[in-house]
């Protein structure tokens, strides 16, 4: 490169990154484990156009989520909190409840915590698609099934 000129950065644009649908059965595995992948899927940081500031990640289905597991004694101990915003108004469910009333909110909050904190983080959530059983209505987009 000649004396005083600069490299330039590359800018990926939104129109020319290509995005995928991928198909992930989480069938025995264990929770926290699949989510940091589906993290990474999401926000697109295997790409090599990945740019932090850009939503460039792929769309994830995920099937047989009443099926995640933890690790260890955490399936009869851990507990999920959350606030109603009244007074007195703390709630806890132990996670085998919670697995068996809501498994897609569960998976969903799991992932949620791994991404960003900001708008760009809710939309890159909105390309998480979490389902109970195998059926899925995401044939047409003929998802590529990966394992984890």
């Amino acid at each position: 490169m000649p004396k005083g000129e600069q490299m330039k950065t590359y800018m990926p644009k939104l129109e020319e990154v290509k995005k995928n649908w991928y198909l992930i059965d989480v069938k025995g595995r264990i929770l926290g484990r699949v989510a940091t992948q589906v993290a990474k899927l999401l926000m697109g940081k295997g790409k090599p156009e990945f740019c932090k500031h850009l939503d460039l990640g792929d769309y994830v289905i995920i099937i047989n989520s009443d099926q995640v597991r933890l690790s260890g004694r955490k399936e009869n101990q851990k507990e999920y909190f959350h606030h109603t915003g009244y007074p007195e108004g703390s709630r806890k469910i132990s996670f085998s409840k919670y697995i068996k009333t809501k498994p897609e909110e569960l998976f969903r909050e799991a992932v949620k915590g791994m991404l960003p904190h900001n708008p760009l983080g809710r939309k890159m959530l909105s390309k998480l698609h979490v389902y109970r059983g195998q059926i899925h209505p995401h044939q047409a987009q003929r998802p590529v099934e990966i394992k984890l």
